[in-house]
């Protein structure tokens, strides 16, 4: 975009900067819930809650069935961006 494209669009560069912030938490937030670290920690602690008595087996079961499909999306993801994790 040249120039006069960018002057005439000036008056809407605070709602670009508003999608912008938004993307960018939204990729940060993206990051955090694919973490295989964390997905890792809430699976330990999962493990944990059932061996308290906290939770049953079929809650046990349906819990990790739905982190373990977290951490294969997120291993996915990062292998999709061939950011060099393995």
């Amino acid at each position: 975009m040249g120039l006069i494209g960018e002057v005439l669009l000036l008056p809407f560069a605070p709602v670009r900067g508003s999608f912008w912030t938004i993307r960018q938490v939204l990729a940060e937030a993206e990051r955090q819930y694919y973490d295989p670290a964390a997905i890792r920690a809430e699976l330990a602690l999962l493990e944990q809650r059932l061996e308290a008595g906290e939770i049953d087996d079929a809650e046990f079961d349906r819990r990790e069935d739905e982190l373990l499909d977290r951490l294969e999306t997120g291993l996915g993801r990062s292998a999709g961006r061939g950011n060099g994790t393995t």
